[in-house]
């Protein structure tokens, strides 16, 4: 049997690429991508105060530039290549021809398409931190904090916990499509940020409305269907594997949003926009860490708490009143 032309093997496809696989990886990385450039550039431009809006969305657009040079120039190799200690990878550039064009550790395409694709999961990180400082934070403080978290602080997650030389991996955690390396470590990264950086005035405390919740919609909806490639592109193939993990991720996303909604209804008397999309992110950040681990009404249990225990903690009793309101 003989192959076409285009099908025959040559330097631009090796026989060990597939090229469906390497095509939803890129595709993957592209979704991703859109989720922070413009999808959380669009969120954070318009949940914020008007004055602080251009300075909020380019904080994004700034993280994703910087981190995707120290990517390239060490963070890639820091994370997926060569063990310097149990927890950490040698520096060195992923630039070289030779390297990039051989086959990745994982998965059966290129590296150059490896590194792409944990690239936008990296730059997403420092951006999804940027959220716990709007308004809080100088922007040239936040051109320093981010290439030196990203060096010493997101590369050590990443090697720990999805190279297989790290200590971690070893130990056999599995963190599917980034709850520990991305959502933990952003999560209490913003938390204690903010905590150093420390409270907004009085005035911007006691009335915080966003400027443009249509806007806020429009990045709301980029960040849920780019999910499909944030965890769809975890298994490294068009497998099965990947339709069911985009599956599973919808379905908790809108089980954890209709929950937060139904909660917001039946206790405050009307559903809430803003309430909608923490319910969409909380379901959306629950399920990916187990979405390829999961059956499908597992996904459903997982919304049903996801869009319930993040609101109860959101929420407080006023005794002089008698009513539960926000905190």
């Amino acid at each position: 049997m003989e192959f076409p032309p285009n099908l025959l093997p040559d330097e631009a496809n090796p026989k060990w690429m597939n090229k469906g696989d390497n095509a939803w990886q890129l595709t993957a990385a592209t979704l991703v991508g859109l989720q922070s450039v413009p999808g959380l550039i669009i969120i954070y431009g318009g949940m914020v105060k008007k004055k602080w809006a251009i300075n909020s969305a380019f904080m994004a657009f700034y993280a994703f530039a910087v981190v995707l040079i120290c990517w390239v120039g060490w963070g890639f190799r820091m994370s997926f290549g060569e063990r310097l200690i149990d927890f950490w990878g040698k520096p060195a550039v992923a630039l070289d021809q030779k390297y990039l064009l051989g086959q990745a550790f994982l998965g059966y395409f290129p590296t150059v398409t490896m590194v792409l694709f944990q690239f936008v999961f990296a730059a997403i990180t420092p951006i999804l931190i940027g959220g716990a400082l709007l308004g809080r934070m100088n922007f040239i403080a936040w051109m320093m904090f981010v290439p030196l978290w990203h060096t010493f602080s997101y590369t050590i997650g990443a090697f720990s916990i999805w190279c297989p030389e790290g200590w971690l991996a070893k130990l056999g955690v599995i963190d599917f499509a980034g709850g520990f390396v991305i959502h933990l470590s952003s999560g209490v990264t913003g938390f204690t940020a903010a905590y150093w950086v420390g409270p907004r005035i009085d005035k911007d405390r006691e009335r915080f409305p966003p400027n443009n919740i249509l806007l806020m919609l429009a990045g709301a909806g980029l960040l849920w269907m780019g999910w499909t490639g944030f965890n769809g592109g975890a298994p490294y193939a068009a497998s099965t594997v990947a339709s069911l993990v985009a599956l599973n991720t919808h379905v908790c996303a809108a089980t954890s949003l209709l929950t937060w909604l139904l909660l917001d209804t039946t206790v405050f008397g009307k559903p809430s926009v803003i309430g909608a999309v923490q319910g969409m992110i909380t379901g959306l950040v629950c399920i990916t860490p187990g979405a390829g681990v999961v059956q499908c009404w597992a996904a459903i249990l997982m919304g049903l708490i996801s869009g319930s225990l993040p609101w109860y903690m959101l929420c407080d009793y006023n005794p002089a009143s008698g009513r539960i309101v926000y905190k």
